[in-house]
This record gives C-alpha cells, sequence and structure tokens, in this order.
C-alpha cells in the first residue's frame, strides 16, 4: 500500500510588506491539513504540507516555486497574493512544471490555463456590484483612480472605468505609482482640485498608509468624498487609523461580522489555535485558501487519485455546501468559483455589511480547451 505522503506547496508572504496576510494564509492551510490527516489522511495517505516564504517578492516567489517543483516534488501547489507573483509561480508551477496551481487572491480575472484554478473573487463579483449600487445610493458620479503600477490595478481600472461610464459617471484622473511610492503630496492635490466623489483606490502597502494618510489631512472625508478599495479587509484597521477609513467601501466574499455559524465557529477554532497572530479575513486570501484546499480534498476523493488530470476534471465542478461566506461552486469550464458576495463599509473601527449581494458568477472566459489535457504535457 502506498503510504508516500500527498504533498501541498504553499508559498506564502511570510514576510514582507504582505505578512499580515501570508501568514495567515500559512495558518489557515495548516490547520485545514491538520484536520484532513486527523481524519486518516487522502486516499489512505498522509497530506504533507510544504510552506515556503514568498517574502512578497516575486523572484523569491519564483525560486521557492521552483524548489516545491524540483525537490519537494508536490502534488499541488497554492498561494501568492500580488498578480505579479501569481505569474512568478505560474512559470514555474505550471509553465515548466505542468503542475496543478491554484490562486486563492482576488484578482483582476482573465487568468485562463488548464491547470490553474482561481479561487478568490474577480471584477464581474467585486467591481460590477459593488460601483453601481454605490453610484445609486450615493449619488456619485466623478471618479478618481490612484494606482500601483501592475497588473491588478490596470485591469481592475480597465473594469471600473467601463462601469462607471456605463452608469453615467465620469474618471476624472488616473494615475499608477511604483510599488515603493510613499510621496503622494502631489496626487492629492490633483484629487481635491479634479472635483472627485470617489476615490478609488488600488495603491497597496508599502504606499497605501502614506497616501491614506495624507488624503485624509487634505479634508477629502470631510468634504463628503467616498474611498473604494476592493480589498479592505478587518487586518486594515490595524495599519490604518480608523478616522481615515470611515466610510470606506469594500466588496469581499466573507467579514467577520457575517452572523454564519460555520464562519463563526471557523473563526473561533483558528482565533484558539493562532492567539494574537494575523487575522483570518477575506482580504488576505484566506477564505480562498480555505476553498482551494477543501474544492482539491474533495476533488481528489472524488477522482480516487492525485494523478492531475483526474483532479482537475474533478475539481472542475467541485461545490461545498458551507464555508466562510457561504457555499460555494466551481463554475466548470471557467476554473473560477460562484461565491455569495458582500458590500461592507468601515463604521468605528470595524466593517459592517451594507448589502449581502448573494451568490454571484465570475463570468470568466471559458477554457477552450478543457479536458484536452494530453496537450499541455
Amino acid at each position: 500500500m502506498d503510504l508516500k505522503p500527498i504533498k501541498i506547496g504553499l508559498i506564502a508572504e511570510l514576510t514582507g510588506p504582505l505578512s499580515f496576510m501570508g501568514i495567515a494564509n500559512a495558518n489557515l492551510t495548516t490547520m485545514l491539513v491538520d484536520d484532513i490527516n486527523a481524519k486518516g489522511g487522502l486516499l489512505g495517505r498522509p497530506v504533507k504540507l510544504v510552506v515556503e516564504d514568498g517574502e512578497t517578492s516575486e523572484s523569491v516567489a519564483k525560486a521557492r516555486t521552483a524548489k516545491l517543483i524540483d525537490i519537494d516534488k508536490v502534488d499541488l501547489v497554492v498561494g501568492g497574493i500580488y498578480s505579479s507573483t501569481r505569474l512568478a509561480i505560474k512559470s514555474e508551477a505550471v509553465s515548466r512544471g505542468r503542475t496543478l496551481y491554484i490562486y486563492t487572491e482576488q484578482y483582476e480575472g482573465q487568468e485562463n490555463d488548464p491547470l490553474i484554478f482561481c479561487t478568490g473573487p474577480v471584477p464581474a463579483q467585486q467591481v460590477e456590484p459593488l460601483i453601481p449600487w454605490l453610484m445609486k445610493s450615493t449619488g456619485a458620479k466623478k471618479f478618481y483612480l490612484p494606482s500601483a503600477d501592475y497588473i491588478w490595478p490596470h485591469l481592475l481600472n480597465k473594469a471600473a472605468s467601463r462601469v462607471v461610464r456605463a452608469n453615467g459617471g465620469e474618471i476624472v484622473g488616473e494615475e499608477y505609482f511604483p510599488l515603493d511610492t510613499v510621496d503622494f503630496q502631489r496626487t492629492v492635490q490633483h484629487i481635491m482640485a479634479s472635483g472627485a466623489e470617489v476615490v478609488f483606490n488600488t495603491i497597496v502597502p508599502p504606499g497605501l498608509t502614506p497616501f491614506l494618510d495624507k488624503l485624509h489631512k487634505a479634508g477629502f472625508g470631510k468634504r463628503g468624498g467616498k474611498i473604494i478599495c476592493t480589498y479592505f479587509d478587518e487586518n486594515f484597521f490595524n495599519l490604518v487609523p480608523s478616522e481615515q477609513i470611515e466610510g470606506l467601501y469594500s466588496c469581499l466574499d466573507y467579514y467577520q461580522e457575517l452572523d454564519d455559524p460555520f464562519g463563526r465557529a471557523l473563526l473561533c477554532r483558528y482565533r484558539d489555535r493562532f492567539p494574537g497572530s494575523a487575522m483570518l479575513t477575506a482580504g488576505s486570501g484566506c477564505t480562498g485558501h480555505y476553498r482551494a484546499i477543501k474544492m482539491w480534498e474533495a476533488a481528489v476523493n472524488e477522482a480516487g487519485t492525485v494523478e492531475r488530470d483526474a483532479v482537475i476534471r474533478a475539481l472542475d465542478h467541485a461545490k461545498l455546501s458551507e464555508g466562510p461566506g457561504g457555499p460555494a461552486e466551481m463554475v466548470p469550464g471557467q476554473h473560477h468559483v460562484r461565491m455569495n458576495m458582500y458590500i461592507a463599509q468601515a463604521q468605528s473601527g470595524r466593517f459592517r455589511i451594507v448589502k449581502n449581494l448573494g451568490p454571484i458568477d465570475p463570468n470568466e472566459r471559458a477554457l477552450s480547451d478543457e479536458f484536452q489535457l494530453s496537450n499541455v504535457r
């Protein structure tokens, strides 16, 4: 009998600007793998989790993924936060290693590879419901888009601009900055002069805190300005003074205040196991990691093997009857997940859900060669 462990390789940002997210992702994945092993493993075999620190750096993530493929010979690669990190992982795990990869973070969509599944929200689930709702409920029409200069902001802004214009609004400014930019004096002056009513923010740490500080001090919120940041979750109250993000709107697949017995129980178990550690949140990708591990576990059980193509066939229609935020299911042919989405607003240092959007389709392009996997060896 083959008792050789089944191996999962996880790239988590344990250090660097996104460590407050990556540590939580590693914690939760560890807990889920321990759960599988406590039930006797998968197919009668133990599951071994190999965690590598991506250090919030593309080159490091690429090198660590190469180790997971060449030395650890993992059956599955999971993780990565920035889209640029996903592409670094993809180059080693998928393009070279021909290994199944599940990307767990909310992102710009459009990933379209037979060996990649995505378990976080995409623009059709965040931008498309949130912006029309905000414009209708506040009357705001003028949007300014300050952005980090990499793939996710560029494509998210394209989606946001399309939706703003379709709803009778206008984009009064759009700017891109290198990831290490920390001086936003000029940009904030532009925002204030432009008459912008909404700042749709895709600046990320480390630039995020100085940007929000300047925007607050310039009086944007005082004059009735609204901030949208789709990735904001409970973590950001530890990063930013709460008065700077009072009233901010976010749109994610889970918030800790959700009155859902399953989510509450998972959160309690996580806090008991990792007291004082990084928080279980949706923006960090914890919910995407949950779906990744549980859907993969279901797919392996259905396939009765860890053979890549058989697992992919089963994963293509995987469903979870419960999870943080509610049930979820892979949309066949799309490699993306239909999931519940929520609009939340920062109020007095916590996120309150202002609109339960219910289950929303990812509306990603179906893979044309879905099961001609023999072509991709």
